[in-house]
């Protein structure tokens, strides 16, 4: 299950989304580098259901992991938009 959080900031509303098994890890791809720090990704355990919902409230969105496929497939993320490390996605989503 992945990790989900969410954050209210003004009008803002932040989601954060991670497969628990990524939190700790580095990454990098070239000069991009990407660290999944447990204090700002580690959350509830959610259903993916919940973690969609969640997204779609979402003004921001920030998304490591498996939920960056099912995002795709909800037609809420571009496949072209999407950063790959080996085969850990990572995806943002910000609404204006």
């Amino acid at each position: 299950m992945p990790l989900l959080r969410v954050i209210r900031v003004r009008e803002e509303t932040i989601v954060v989304i991670c497969d628990a098994e990524l939190l700790g890890k580095k990454f990098r791809k070239g000069k991009i580098k990407l660290e999944i720090k447990e204090s700002f990704y580690r959350g509830r355990e959610a259903s993916m259901e919940e973690c969609i919902e969640a997204i779609k409230e979402a003004t921001i969105a920030n998304l490591i992991g498996s939920i960056v496929d099912r995002a795709i497939e909800e037609k809420l993320v571009d496949p072209k938009c999407v950063l790959k490390f080996g085969k850990v996605k990572h995806a943002q989503i910000v609404k204006v």
